[in-house]
């Protein structure tokens, strides 16, 4: 394209690839003017975060769908590629230049190094006099706007909780409209661009894991949504925690890629359930309460950059001795531990790139607490399989399990996955889903399976640690820590 005299705008899409509620889009559309969209891959810069190559396939399959939808809007979505983030400044300020753009709209994200680029961006931007704005999107309550009587961020849930619903029941922020279509001619759409299969490739250097069994339509996404609001939320208190139950969401992928938004989910809840916030031992609040512990971590990588940038949110853990033995990393993440429910819970995971958020619990504790290997290689393995892949909650999630993060389980409590299993998998039905090794072993025995009488017939391994020891030796570990931080 050449340089006009007439000025477009661009709109940046990043992890928040939806038409619908999407703030940045609806600004940019307001402006009266042609509107240009573009997507960076950044294959350097996903490998160095060990995002999982199942994401990025939902990635690239709802980057077609959304630009078909924006085609219905006359916005053209552009598909490119730079190695990294640190391409990216003149990356865009070229192709604004090449557009003719006088203004660049995005939405806001609160990791390290994602505001890091756009902090480059915005100069690179500047140089060329060329407007760049950002916007609030990522949360139903911006960072930084939920904070304590002394204006400080919360550092622990349930007084962040209480306070971020006084603030939404103050000024409910709810999902907004698709942007109207632009009134722009054929001309203007010529500059699509549909990521090929082949382009794709090249974007990972390595290939991708199909992520098919995930639709990527707009109104299948919204589908997903809404029959769950309607048939299984109510149900989500006693369903949730059950991994053979078909009882959460599901739309955990969505949100971690933005294909729909935290103000939608909300939305749909409340559209069905009003009285949702005043019934909080009911189905729809303790959903409600899962959106509101997203918040939560978005709100501390934003407040808290080291949480980010690979450090602990408790800085006495940093003494802790942690072991490092490659070979029970690896039976762990192959789900060769002996402990059923782990084992199970470890291959879903290969398999599917998902995992059920109780098993991750189970599994992230086991790992730091029975083995005392680091979080970080736990939270490091799970970025690199999930589909469902996100900064904020997957570490908010691990620190809380290794004891060294905000509002963290207690050292001194330990998860035994043998009770965890027969607590949540009472008859061993998930396991046996995924264990096929353990399909003939009685339900007495299912979680003990070295008790079997016919044990002998199993080709399954034998525990790889005594829990109660181990239990004995992590506390022991933390408590260590402690001290000598104490005395330092």
């Amino acid at each position: 394209m050449t340089k006009t005299e007439s000025a477009n705008s661009m709109m940046w899409f990043r992890a928040d690839l939806r038409v619908v509620d999407n703030t940045a889009l609806l600004q940019a559309s307001k402006q009266k003017k042609p509107v240009f969209a573009v997507f960076f891959a950044t294959p350097e810069q996903w490998a160095s975060h060990d995002t999982a190559p199942i994401q990025i396939d939902l990635i690239r399959r709802r980057l077609r769908s959304l630009q078909t939808q924006l085609s219905e809007c006359n916005i053209p979505l552009r598909i490119e590629q730079v190695a990294d983030f640190e391409a990216l400044p003149a990356a865009i300020a070229a192709l604004a230049e090449a557009w003719s753009c006088d203004h660049v709209f995005c939405n806001k994200q609160y990791e390290w190094n994602e505001k890091l680029r756009d902090q480059a961006v915005g100069q690179a931007l500047k140089k060329q006099k060329i407007k760049f704005s950002v916007f609030e999107d990522t949360c139903v309550l911006p960072a930084g706007s939920v904070l304590t009587r002394q204006g400080d961020p919360f550092k622990v849930y349930t007084p962040f909780r209480r306070e971020w619903l006084n603030q939404f029941h103050l000024s409910p922020a709810l999902a907004q409209p698709a942007p109207a279509a632009q009134a722009h001619d054929a001309e203007h759409m010529k500059f699509a661009t549909p990521p090929s299969d082949e382009q794709v490739d090249r974007w990972m250097g390595y290939a991708l894991r199909d992520s098919s069994d995930w639709p990527v339509g707009e109104e299948d996404i919204r589908a997903r949504l809404i029959r769950f609001c309607v048939e299984k939320v109510q149900d989500y208190g006693e369903h949730r925690d059950l991994p053979a139950v078909d009882g959460t969401s599901g739309l955990s992928p969505y949100l971690a890629i933005g294909a729909v938004s935290a103000r939608q989910c909300l939305s749909a809840v409340l559209h069905e359930f009003p009285e949702a916030f005043e019934k909080q031992e009911q189905g729809p609040f303790i959903w409600l309460n899962e959106i509101i512990w997203r918040e939560f971590y978005r709100h501390l990588i934003d407040a808290y950059p080291q949480v980010s940038r690979a450090q602990p949110f408790v800085n006495w853990t940093r003494q802790v001795d942690w072991q490092w033995d490659q070979s029970a990393l690896e039976r762990w993440q192959n789900g060769e531990t002996g402990f059923p429910i782990v084992d199970a819970a470890m291959r879903q995971l290969k398999a599917t790139g998902w995992m059920h958020n109780r098993l991750r619990m189970i599994t992230a504790s086991f790992l730091t607490k029975d083995l005392l290997i680091h979080w970080q290689a736990g939270e490091q393995w799970f970025m690199s399989q999930l589909i469902d892949g996100d900064l904020a909650s997957n570490n908010g999630g691990w620190q809380w399990a290794a004891s060294t993060g905000t509002d963290a389980q207690p050292y001194f409590r330990v998860f035994n996955p043998t009770a965890q299993g027969k607590k949540f998998d009472p008859n061993g039905e998930f396991i046996r889903t995924w264990v096929k090794e353990l399909a003939e072993v009685p339900d007495k025995y299912i979680h003990n399976p070295y008790d079997w009488p016919d044990v002998k017939s199993l080709d399954y391994p034998p525990p790889m640690v005594d829990h109660k020891a181990a239990r004995v030796k992590a506390i022991e570990a933390f408590k260590q820590a402690k001290a000598l931080t104490e005395q330092a």
